[in-house]
């Protein structure tokens, strides 16, 4: 299959390799340099690119190459697990709604219609804004990076479900006509092991498809909830708020902004050329439209 995707879908490939490794490898990078990525210092900040700190250094003196790979980090982690744990949900109700039918397909279904009707990215923004602290958490607990990435992958993936959703009922409707699964409903076996053996593994391509463009989507919603001081706050860096950090220094710094912006495309274009060549190589119809 991957001698199909063609050009593009390789690049594409190659360029979040070669992210996901600078930024699983940003501890290893950063004992290399001999830097420490938090280490403030006020009277080496907004550097220009030298050998001590090949991008510059930030507004606080930190260097901008480890901000960068720390930061990916985060966005990279939060992309990866939101659309994973969506895709997950969604598969679920996929198959139970195509499966049973009736009255659970109608009740999963209008649910799904009810999510995918609400402005996305407002919803995030007003859920994004919930005070932790009235939940009953600690101002430090509901501020610490961990709760705060959790929190973000949690409102990504409660609304991100219904498009796998849609696209495994669809592929399930096809899948439960077939001969072997009339065979298996002969032979008495269970709606679940069914649904679990014999449908989910044919329903797999759109599955996959659905889950490496969710990935896309998702980093750019954690970059724009950052940006907005919703997501992911500092000292911990990600790429959103790093953008944040810049606003005030675009014209002084504008590499604080240019980084984190390019590899937040790079990201996106790259997951997209990739999820829509495995749509073309998993599903000969479209290679054919």
């Amino acid at each position: 299959m991957i001698r199909h995707l063609g050009p593009s879908a390789a690049l594409a490939a190659a360029a979040l390799a070669v992210l996901a490794v600078a930024a699983v490898g940003a501890p290893l990078v950063e004992s290399l340099m001999g830097l420490d990525a938090e280490a403030v210092d006020l009277f080496g900040r907004l550097q220009p690119p030298s050998p001590d700190h090949p991008l510059g250094t930030d507004e606080l003196g930190r260097d901008l190459l480890l901000r960068l790979l720390y930061g990916g980090r985060v966005s990279l982690t939060v992309g990866v697990v939101a659309a994973v744990a969506a895709s997950a949900i969604g598969t679920a109700i996929g198959l139970a709604a195509g499966y049973l039918g009736g009255r659970v397909d109608a009740l999963l279904m209008r649910l799904a219609d009810g999510v995918i009707a609400l402005p996305l990215l407002p919803l995030l923004i007003v859920l994004a804004a919930v005070d932790l602290t009235k939940l009953g958490l600690s101002d430090d607990a509901a501020n610490s990076p961990a709760v705060l990435l959790g929190r973000l992958v949690v409102l990504v993936t409660l609304v991100g479900w219904p498009t796998t959703a849609r696209l495994v009922r669809a592929a399930t409707l096809s899948l439960r006509r077939r001969e072997f699964v009339q065979a298996a409903q002969a032979l008495g076996y269970s709606p679940l092991r069914i649904a679990a053996r014999h449908v989910l593994p044919n329903a797999a391509a759109p599955i996959l498809v659905a889950t490496t463009l969710a990935v896309g989507n998702v980093v750019l919603f954690e970059s724009v909830l950052s940006f907005l001081g919703l997501g992911i706050r500092p000292p911990t860096p990600s790429w959103g708020n790093m953008l944040t950090g810049a606003q005030e220094l675009i014209w002084e710094s504008p590499q604080l902004a240019v980084w984190p912006g390019v590899l937040i495309f790079v990201t996106v274009v790259s997951v997209n050329l990739l999820g829509d060549a495995l749509r073309d190589a998993l599903d000969p119809r479209s290679r054919r439209r």
